[in-house]
């Protein structure tokens, strides 16, 4: 899992809470890798390859025009459309180069921001979200959760 954003603009910590998050809870798990990415994701990719996934989650504040912390499985592909974003490779052309030189399959999930302000910090209904899909991951991997709620 490639959590991604940036950890002083509010809500675009959201990926990089959830891979801390898996991280700490996935510890000597040899079938998780999660990584908190920033706002430069493809400077991870040769950690995926040496990793060799047959999945790779992308996890990100994604602007659905839904209500703050609402969740959303989305396709990569339909993010080429988008021209605003904190990050420094449009996602639509990572998840593009992961498919075709790693042969794995890639998938976005998606929570609707609140607040991308400078300085700001994760909103309420964003940090449910991070539960909850934290709590996806527990029972997906059949994980022991040994990390700290925060």
């Amino acid at each position: 899992m490639l959590g991604i954003g940036h950890e002083l603009r509010g809500d675009d910590a959201i990926g990089l809470l959830l891979a801390n998050r898996l991280g700490s809870m996935a510890a000597g798990c040899d079938r998780i890798l999660a990584v908190e990415t920033g706002p430069a994701p493809e400077n991870f990719t040769g950690m995926l390859r040496s990793f060799k996934p047959d999945l790779v989650v992308l996890v990100d504040a994604a602007f659905m025009d839904a209500e703050a912390g609402e969740i959303g499985w989305l396709s990569w592909q339909d993010t080429s459309g988008f021209s605003a974003s904190t990050h420094t490779l449009p996602l639509h052309l990572l998840a593009a180069y992961i498919t075709s030189e790693m042969g794995c399959e890639v998938t976005l999930i998606g929570i609707q921001p609140a607040t991308l302000n400078i300085g700001a910090e994760l909103t309420p209904e964003v940090r449910q979200a991070a539960e909850e899909i934290s709590q996806v991951f527990i029972d997906a991997f059949n994980i022991e959760t040994i990390y700290t709620k925060g």
